[in-house]
């Protein structure tokens, strides 16, 4: 059982799948802060001084000053600031991943060959010009002698 957990771990795409896994969690992250602590807080600044971070809904009667109080004292909230900043985070991210397979499609298609066309496997027959099989040296229609390659027509 081990030798085939073994086998399995060590192939191919198994790796390649851990490997996008710990890249994607690094790329994350280097989002998550390219948004909290580049994009948002400009959008902020615009906006008069507001803190995505600290944006939220107090559910209860208890007053706190922001959302690590909050959390701290137990009290119940809707950080709808941290969530904007997720959403944000997510779709950074998506256009990331579909930037890339845009271009890895492009990639394929260009190493990609193009299909051979199909072999013909029936022909014409001269005299009653029905379909008959390429291999056909008798008109099954109009029982004619059909040409060969390489031989005269018969008559």
């Amino acid at each position: 059982m081990l030798k085939e957990f073994r086998d399995f771990a060590l192939r191919g795409n198994v790796m390649d799948l851990a490997i996008g896994i710990i890249i994607g969690a690094a790329f994350g992250a280097i989002t998550k802060s390219l948004v909290a602590d580049i994009l948002m807080p400009p959008i902020g600044l615009l906006l008069g001084n507001v803190d995505f971070s600290n944006l939220f809904i107090n559910l209860t009667d208890q007053p706190v000053d922001s959302v690590a109080a909050a959390q701290e004292a137990g009290i119940a909230t809707i950080n709808y600031g941290l969530f904007l900043m997720a959403i944000i985070n997510f779709l950074i991210i998506a256009f990331a991943v579909f930037l890339l397979v845009k271009q890895i499609n492009r990639l394929k298609k260009m190493t990609e060959k193009p299909a051979a066309p199909p072999a013909e496997t029936s022909k014409t027959c001269q005299f009653c010009m029905s379909s008959i099989p390429i291999k056909a040296v008798r008109c099954p229609n109009c029982t004619s002698h059909l040409e060969t390659a390489g031989a005269a027509p018969a008559e």
